[in-house]
């Protein structure tokens, strides 16, 4: 790995980008060997190969900081900027900690806080607080010998106490960190920390976020959850169980649930069907879970907009969701499965006793059609009745949304190619289908999308363009993974302009644009 030197400058490592895709160009071996080292497109191809990948100046810069010990362009980029020679010691330090735990819509960047550190060990120094935040074992044990009162210090932002900062702290995340993170929570609880301490997001003012939140719903730490709880942490802080199911593991929610926690009244039940997890939404119903809270759409309406599979569907009518329960729009249950293509959760609502309410009429079938991908049943109804996607009703329009939301893809592309308005706005964002599949990071629907007419400049409700959507979808990635690089070349092929640098992009997106602006 090569060294950055004490004080690296970024228009210098852009000029050695440069120069070494010149000599990519020229043939120079040595440049082909430095990017079958580093650059993964490259990798184990011979020169002829690599040569005909026609590698560009973003490939160069990824090579570049490959070799310094970076993922990406950006991290480095990233990396020297927050270590620039104007940045003073306060600033550098509030960016670590912007990097540790976050803020807003700015998930933490532990890795990079981590390497931070590495750089600069005596970045902390002083700073006895922020030693609880990298799980410093010995500082803590030492601050608290001397001046036992501290644990209840109260200080700044995200850090406010010597809890807080352990329990929102992302190093936790990092198994070189993690032991001795959760080893100074147990410090800190044995010498009189509050179990049930909070803070307050800068950008959220009015709205405490406990530690139990932070070790549950922010970190999934199944350690620190029981550290809190055994400590006499409240589970009922209407987060902690909300932001639990989101995680992968639900070893947090069984502790929540164990401890006590209510399921009702907290939104926890429609949380966790925005996925697909049968067994968190069976032990929520197991402790209370109300398959018929009346909650925004309730959780079965709820479920079936989300396309959740028959197993779901079924598991919320064996615990005696009602059949036919209807949304906020009094839309009902049946209604909603044949809307979203769901043949096989409609069967099991007939089963259960759902009520067809009235006949469908032919733009009714027609939407069912399309929906469920029956481009001949479709196609046979557009030929007897020409104008009949202009006869539909605005509720009928915002099913392309509504699908582009859930992943039905197929359902997606039928309606476009039979003249559905590709910029109808419908979902949770009141976005358009291009926003819905940049935000899900869907680049093969965005690429039909654009494709077939939809533009970058296609609005959402949070008052902002696709681009907007990307920004936030590629940082914080609310459906999972997600091709959003891909979704960025999407946009830019189909003619969209290279988005202003004020948008904050994911690391090899904003790598990427910042290559486009190089150009």
């Amino acid at each position: 790995m090569t060294s950055l030197p004490q004080r690296p400058d970024l228009d210098q490592l852009r000029k050695l980008a440069k120069e070494l895709l010149a000599a990519y160009r020229a043939g120079e071996r040595a440049a082909f060997e430095r990017l079958r080292a580093s650059l993964p497109a490259a990798q184990g191809r011979d020169d002829a190969a690599i040569a005909a990948l026609g590698l560009r100046l973003h490939d160069a810069q990824s090579c570049l900081a490959r070799e310094h010990g970076f993922p990406s362009w950006a991290r480095l980029k990233q990396y020297v900027e927050t270590h620039a020679a104007d940045v003073d010691a306060r600033e550098r330090l509030q960016r670590w900690m912007a990097a540790t735990f976050g803020g807003g819509f700015n998930t933490a960047r532990p890795h990079l806080a981590a390497r931070m550190l590495r750089e600069r060990p005596r970045l902390l120094d002083g700073e006895p607080l922020l030693a609880c935040a990298v799980g410093d074992v010995a500082t803590v044990r030492a601050r608290l010998a001397a001046d036992p009162q501290w644990v209840h210090e109260r200080g700044e932002g995200w850090t406010r106490t010597p809890l807080v900062a352990a329990c929102f702290s992302a190093f936790v995340r990092l198994p070189e960190f993690a032991t001795g993170v959760r080893e100074v929570v147990a410090l800190l609880l044995a010498a009189g920390a509050d179990p049930n301490d909070a803070t307050e997001d800068a950008e959220f003012p009015g709205d405490p976020l406990s530690v139990l939140y932070a070790a549950a719903g922010r970190n999934h730490d199944a350690a620190l959850t029981r550290m809190l709880l055994d400590a006499g942490a409240d589970p009922d802080d209407d987060e902690s169980l909300y932001h639990a199911v989101e995680g992968d593991d639900i070893e947090c929610v069984h502790l929540l649930l164990a401890a006590g926690a209510r399921v009702g009244g907290t939104n926890a039940m429609l949380r966790v069907l925005d996925f697909e997890r049968p067994d968190c939404l069976r032990l929520l119903l197991a402790h209370g879970g109300d398959p018929n809270e009346r909650t925004g759409d309730g959780p079965l309406p709820h479920a079936l907009r989300r396309r959740r599979s028959a197993a779901v569907v079924k598991l919320l009518l064996e615990a005696g969701a009602d059949p036919n329960a209807r949304n906020a729009h009094g839309v009902p249950a049946l209604k909603i499965a044949r809307h979203m293509g769901l043949a096989e959760a409609a069967v099991l609502l007939r089963e259960a006793g759902a009520v067809d309410v009235g006949a469908a009429d032919e733009r009714e079938r027609f939407v069912v059609a399309c929906a469920s991908g029956d481009r001949a049943t479709a196609e046979s109804i557009l030929a007897r009745r020409p104008r009949i996607v202009a006869e539909l009703d605005r509720m009928q329009l915002r099913l392309l949304p509504e699908l582009a939301a859930s992943g039905a893809g197929e359902g997606v592309r039928l309606m476009v190619e039979l003249g559905w308005p590709v910029a109808v706005r419908g979902g949770d964002i009141d976005g358009s289908a291009l926003n819905w599949a940049v935000f899900r990071g869907d680049s093969a629907l965005a690429t039909f999308l654009l494709a077939h007419g939809a533009r970058y400049d296609e609005r959402h409700a949070y008052n902002d363009d696709v681009y907007g959507t990307l920004s936030f979808a590629s940082r914080n990635r609310p459906q999972g993974p997600g091709d959003w690089l891909g979704c960025a070349r999407a946009l830019i092929a189909a003619g969209s302009p290279i988005p202003d640098p004020r948008y904050p992009f994911a690391e090899d997106v904003a790598a990427w644009f910042d290559t486009l602006r190089s150009s």
